[in-house]
Parts: structure tokens; C-alpha cells; sequence
């Protein structure tokens, strides 16, 4: 299989998590075709429903044991294909912990179905891998065998369905496929995805606080469209009045009959300045209202 993003961002050609995860079940794989031995191997990390006595860490290490290179090499690949990119939308540590838990989820849904024969193999948490990309990117086309397209929600739900009806088919027989550890993946991932996190919950409490308080006010309704030309220039008419109101309050305007009773007080103090003490003894400011008084005399 290959695939095309739908988007413009691509995943970068390995990321953290994945990168360990397939550098841990190939080491795993090499130490078994090499030193240690597919039995020996099966034995160390491979899990058995006698494990459940004492040896609780197969839980965990049987995701890492494979039946051959086969078998790593297509959930490596489906590991690839698809893991990049969740990982990248989250992170490595949460998309480690998700790995983990579909595999635990795997290896629960084993138990009342095993018919006696052991567990190995990292599909159960690919499966939850494979899962989480179709939740996030339903509608992203696939090219299954590298021709057909098809949608990788469809994918998922066909591989859902068959694993089903050959799980069904093959109870109580022993060795072969672990059908319904890979359904107990993509249960678990679905639990896992379907459950919000302390975290998420803590941003969404935040965000509501931060949030003004809204009066109990009755909702007025939105009008459809704004106020008519006529109308607006009305409401700016009243502003204008309005402003030129308070303006005249604030300076009040001096009448023309109190200005000039004002002035001819101010010729008379001159007038009897220039009587008492002499010509010389204005200041320049009353021979200024002297001669004013003076030329308008003329001019009448």
C-alpha cells in the first residue's frame, strides 16, 4: 500500500517514535534469527496464557517478537505508513502511550479467545494506529497493493468485518492468526480516542474562564440591514446641535449692547485719567481704545 496526503503539509520521512519502535522489533528480530533463536525468543518475550503465573512484563514484550520477516515486515510498513503522521499531529510520548495501550488492548481481547496457543506480534497496535489515522483522515485515499484506491475509513472497516468473521470462524483452534487481538486494538484505540484527556479537559476549563461575563439581558434581534441614508444624516444633524449647544454653554457670547456699554466705561476712566494726570500718564493700551473711540467719532 501507498498513499497520498491530502493536505499540504507532509510527514517528514521518519519521526522519534515510530523510528524507535521499528529500530526495537528489527533488533528484536535480528537477535532472533541470529543469537538467540525463534524459540528461545518465543520463550523470552513471546506471550502464554502460563505467563499470567508471574511473568507480567510479556504483556508488553510480545509486540516486539514476530513470526518471521513476513509478518514484521508488513506491520512495519503499515507502522510507517501511517504512524508518521499521527505522530506528528500529537506527539512522540503520546503517540508511544497510544501505541502501548492498543497493544494492551490486544492482548486483553486475546485472552478469552487464545484456544491455547501464544501471542506475538505488534498488529494489535497497529491496528490502533491504523485506526487513529481514518478518525483524523476519513476520507485519505489509499492505493491498497499499490493500485487500488481506496478511502482509508473503508480500509479499516473491511479490515474490522474480516477479522470478525475469521475470528468467529477459528475459535477454539489453536496457533494461527490472532484475529481478535487485532479487534481488541481497535477497540482500545477507539476508547482511547473517543475519551478526553485531563488535559484537554484543564485547556477547555481555561478557556471558559476567560471568557467576559454575558449580562441576563433579552437578545435583541440583528437588524437585517443598516440604518437608511435620511436617518443616519438626521442622528449626525442632533450630534452637531447638540455639541454646538454645550460649546455655548461653555463660552458664553457677549452681547453687542453689554460690549459697548463696557467700552464707553473704559472711555470714561481714560477721560478722566487724562484729566487728573495728563496725556502722558495712558498706557499704550488705553491710548490704543482712545484713538479707536476717537476714529469712530470721525467716521460717524
Amino acid at each position: 500500500m501507498s498513499y497520498a496526503l491530502a493536505d499540504d503539509q507532509d510527514p517528514p520521512r521518519i519521526t522519534p517514535a515510530v523510528k524507535w519502535l521499528i529500530a526495537a522489533n528489527v533488533a528484536v528480530a535480528f537477535l532472533q534469527l541470529t543469537i538467540v533463536g525463534q524459540e528461545q525468543m518465543y520463550r523470552w518475550l513471546g506471550f502464554e496464557l502460563s505467563d499470567l503465573n508471574g511473568s507480567w512484563w510479556k504483556i508488553f514484550t510480545y509486540m516486539f517478537v514476530h513470526g518471521g520477516l513476513l509478518h514484521l515486515g508488513l506491520n512495519m510498513y503499515t507502522l510507517w505508513m501511517f504512524g508518521r503522521r499521527v505522530e506528528m499531529v500529537w506527539s512522540p510520548g503520546g503517540f508511544a502511550r497510544y501505541y502501548i495501550w492498543c497493544g494492551l488492548g490486544g492482548w486483553l481481547a486475546y485472552l478469552p479467545f487464545s484456544g491455547g496457543s501464544g501471542l506475538i506480534g505488534a498488529s494489535a497496535a497497529v491496528f490502533g494506529v491504523m485506526l487513529a489515522y481514518a478518525m483524523r483522515w476519513p476520507n485519505e485515499e489509499v492505493f491498497l497493493f499499490g493500485v487500488l484506491p481506496i478511502k482509508v475509513k473503508w480500509l479499516v472497516t473491511g479490515l474490522v468485518v474480516a477479522n470478525l468473521i475469521a475470528g468467529i470462524l477459528t475459535i477454539g483452534q489453536a496457533g494461527g492468526v490472532a484475529y481478535f487481538a487485532h479487534l481488541g486494538g481497535l477497540a482500545f484505540g477507539w476508547l482511547y480516542l473517543r475519551t478526553p484527556t485531563p488535559q484537554s479537559i484543564d485547556r477547555l476549563r481555561q478557556r471558559v474562564s476567560q471568557l467576559p461575563d454575558i449580562p441576563d439581558e433579552t437578545p435583541r434581534a440583528i437588524p437585517r440591514s443598516l440604518p437608511r441614508t435620511r436617518e443616519r444624516g438626521n442622528e449626525i444633524d442632533e450630534i452637531v446641535a447638540k455639541s454646538k449647544a454645550v460649546i455655548t454653554k461653555r463660552q458664553p457670547v457677549i452681547q453687542p449692547q453689554a460690549r459697548t456699554l463696557k467700552r464707553a466705561d473704559d472711555l470714561n476712566h481714560v477721560l478722566d485719567k487724562i484729566s487728573q494726570q495728563g496725556l502722558d500718564s495712558l498706557t499704550s493700551e488705553e491710548r490704543r481704545l482712545l484713538e479707536e473711540m476717537s476714529r469712530q467719532l470721525r467716521n460717524d
